[in-house]
């Protein structure tokens, strides 16, 4: 008897083993990593996140549009884990300052802008707000309307004359955050 329950509890271990690298898996298909890099001058700015895909979703809007991101909710700029942003130095972001180091970045979107966050909280996986009492500061972008449609999320990094702009892209939507 107790081994047939041994048995049982192993065959069950290993189904949800399996389970879990498969969700896990199709998560990480669906919305691959990414990252970027960029060193202007002694400015170094990285960012590591994960990058879903429009397919043929509304994503940003009223969540009566059923968007995949609603208008006044926490987005973690991203998919599957928390984005988090490094610098190398002490910055100025959109104007405001910050401490060398890394930081878990998040937005809430509106139609004609985005409140941008940094948060100290590193390491969160999923869709969990922040405990935004570890919020280093929150700034506003204002958002511009792309011609075309990006598929794919997807962050850049460009080198500008007195530091680095970062491009938010997807869907229709655009925004730009610049460090100096």
């Amino acid at each position: 008897m107790l081994k047939k329950v041994l048995i049982v509890l192993g065959v069950l271990i290993i189904i949800l083993v399996v389970a879990f690298l498969y969700l896990n898996n199709r998560n990480r298909t669906l919305s691959p990593p990414g990252s970027a890099e960029l060193t202007n001058g002694d400015l170094s700015v990285s960012i590591t996140y994960s990058r879903p895909s429009v397919r043929g979703r509304v994503i940003f809007g009223t969540e009566t549009d059923e968007a995949l991101q609603p208008y006044g909710k926490y987005w973690r700029l991203g998919a599957n884990e928390s984005t988090e942003i490094t610098f190398n130095k002490d910055v100025n972001f959109n104007g405001n300052p910050v401490k060398a180091g890394t930081y878990r970045i998040y937005a809430i979107p509106a139609p004609e802008e985005f409140e941008i966050g940094l948060n100290s909280e590193l390491g969160r996986w999923g869709a969990f707000e922040p405990d935004y009492a570890q919020d280093v500061l929150r700034t506003k972008v204002p958002t511009q309307q792309t011609s075309s449609l990006v598929e794919q999320y997807t962050i850049s990094l460009a080198p500008v004359e007195s530091g680095i702009e970062v491009i938010f892209e997807w869907a229709n939507t655009r925004f730009v955050v610049p460090i100096r």
